[in-house]
């Protein structure tokens, strides 16, 4: 046997019977076809053959086992619990956040947006219509709550405004208290009444200047400018076809001699300024060396004559404005500072409920408010005030600041123009007007409202504000009579239909229907200090809810800045309330 027969034989003879079995199975020649076929030359495998034979097998064998391997994991797989995906929780959790925070941040970009609108707005009034010589005139004398509530709620197309004040602004009276002790800033109550006019259809004249005599006869209205600086036309007359009376009141002093001279009135802004300059000119001088404790005591009382809201509110802002900050600044004088009020009925704030003037004699009595009622004021000089107590006897108040709160009485442009109707004005307190707001005597022509009447109501600027906005709805109704009237007269000359002349008549009568004035009581806020406030809210019927405390300071708050007439205002007030919670009053004397 040759040596290749042979080594054939051997390689043939090594393969196992389970290589051979597998190898059958792949289609493979077995073991013994192999040395079968080695016995003849021709058909004997070679060594590359077998090389090939080997690599297959093994190649088959590995996808076998990684076969196995994958369904014996599978298998364990499904015998292992499921378990929730991770996080499953905590992705739901996160979506809900993160939604939150995009509305957060939409309903933010839109308030933002919104504002910046409504900004923009009132800085760029829009083109008016110049005023047309054919329309009616109406002049409105004052720019107090009923005239520029007036103003703010007339249709002006229809008429030719023309507004006459001493003053070019409208002042927000009841946060004025704030402004004595700068926790307000003198600008932010203001509201410019151009700033109103310039929204209007058509152009409003207004003329800062003082109404010096009203003829009711002719008609007219002569007024003077004061100011320091005049042109070469200083008084000026002019017609009206309507006017519209809402001057207001000056401060009453029952003829007592002194107080114009030596008291601050509390009325207008100049008076609000002029009372915090006296305030830090009374504790700078107490503070100055060598000052006596009695002239010390003097200086550093301060003294309120009148209990109605303004006397109130005004102890109040003095009580928090030394408590909050004049004892930080001066504690050497601070803690010797008094206040007292002084009021001549037996009760303080009579326009409220019995349990809520009870509570704030206690809020005032804790916060060392002394009130004195029954005490009348006889005289006032430059260091004391005269008063009369309730047992009679007489006696003097050292005082270094004196603020009179007492009432109003007519000014005497309201004198003159009640002397011009004297069949028909003789009500001292005021002017007498109807159910419709017009004046007695000149019921054509003139209307009156707001402190300058003497009407059934409180002399309070929620009724002039509510008068005002009634006889705007006069006017405009007045207006769209007029335009139905020239609309039946061009119909009948046109000879319409008997239908046409029937609906537009109907319409005139509808319009001639003018209702009267009906006052709606909104209820009687006051600030009392501390951050308390007191509230005589009514209900259905002749109910009321009667509220005092923290709660209902927040409430004053709110009610106060929604009244207030402008977004600019708005935003002035909620900044000067944060400036004072982060810094405080300023106590330097401008």
């Amino acid at each position: 046997m040759s040596p290749a027969i042979r080594a054939g034989s051997i390689r043939a003879s090594m393969v196992s019977p389970s290589m051979a079995l597998r190898a059958s199975r792949l289609g493979m020649p077995s073991s013994s076809a192999l040395a079968a076929a080695s016995t003849a030359p021709a058909i004997m495998a070679s060594q590359q053959q077998q090389q090939q034979i080997r690599s297959i097998f093994w190649t088959r064998s590995r996808k076998n086992d990684k076969t196995a391997a994958v369904l014996e994991a599978a298998k364990a797989d499904a015998q292992t619990p499921q378990l929730p995906p991770p996080n499953s929780d905590g992705k739901k959790k996160g979506g809900f956040f993160r939604t939150l925070r995009r509305t957060f941040y939409a309903v933010a970009l839109g308030s933002l947006g919104t504002y910046a609108y409504f900004v923009y707005q009132g800085r760029h009034p829009p083109d008016q219509l110049p005023q047309d010589p054919s329309k009616k005139t109406i002049v409105v004398l004052g720019s107090g709550w009923g005239a520029t509530s007036l103003l703010k709620n007339i249709d002006t197309e229809e008429y030719n405004v023309v507004v006459i004040s001493p003053h070019n602004y409208f002042l927000f009276t009841p946060l004025l208290p704030s402004v004595t002790v700068g926790t307000l800033d003198g600008r932010s109550i203001v509201q410019p009444t151009r700033h109103t006019t310039r929204f209007k259809t058509r152009e409003v004249k207004v003329y800062e200047a003082d109404c010096e005599y009203v003829d009711p006869i002719n008609k007219t209205v002569t007024f003077e400018d004061r100011s320091e600086v005049k042109g070469t036309v200083s008084k000026v007359t002019i017609p009206y076809d309507y006017l519209v009376y809402s001057v207001g009141t000056e401060n009453q002093t029952f003829g007592i001699e002194g107080v114009k001279k030596h008291a601050c009135f509390l009325k207008e802004l100049n008076d609000a300024e002029r009372i915090r300059a006296r305030l830090i000119d009374c504790v700078e001088s107490a503070a100055i060396k060598g000052q006596s404790e009695e002239e010390i005591d003097r200086l550093l009382h301060m003294v309120v004559v009148g209990g109605g809201p303004t006397g109130i509110e005004y102890a109040a802002e003095l009580r928090d404005f030394v408590e909050s900050d004049l004892i930080r600044w001066y504690p050497e004088v601070a803690n010797k500072l008094r206040v007292t009020l002084i009021e001549a009925l037996p009760n303080i704030l009579p326009m409220f409920s019995q349990t809520l003037i009870k509570y704030t004699e206690s809020t005032f009595k804790e916060n060392s408010i002394d009130i004195l009622t029954k005490h009348m004021v006889k005289d006032v000089d430059d260091r004391d005030v005269l008063v009369k107590t309730p047992s009679g006897e007489e006696k003097k108040i050292p005082y270094g600041l004196l603020v009179w709160a007492a009432g109003n009485t007519a000014r005497p442009l309201t004198r003159q123009l009640m002397a011009a109707l004297p069949e028909s004005q003789k009500n001292r307190r005021g002017l007498e007007v109807d159910d419709h707001m017009r004046l007695k005597g000149a019921e054509d022509s003139i209307f009156a409202l707001g402190d300058a009447t003497a009407t059934q109501f409180a002399p309070t600027a929620q009724a002039a504000s509510q008068q005002g906005a009634y006889l705007a709805r006069v006017f405009n109704q007045l207006a769209r009579l007029n335009v139905l009237e020239n609309k039946l007269e061009d119909a009948k000359k046109a000879n319409a239909d008997a239908s046409e002349l029937s609906g537009l008549e109907r319409q005139i009568e509808k319009a001639a229907k003018i209702r009267p004035f009906k006052y709606s009581h909104q209820g009687s806020l006051a600030y009392i200090g501390s951050e308390k406030a007191i509230a005589d809210i009514p209900l259905l019927g002749n109910n009321q809810i009667a509220s005092g405390g923290v709660v209902t300071f927040m409430f004053w708050r709110s009610a106060y800045v929604s009244m207030l007439f402008s977004l600019r205002n708005r935003s002035l007030v909620a900044a000067d309330w944060f400036k004072v919670f982060l810094f405080g009053r300023d106590v330097s004397r401008e």
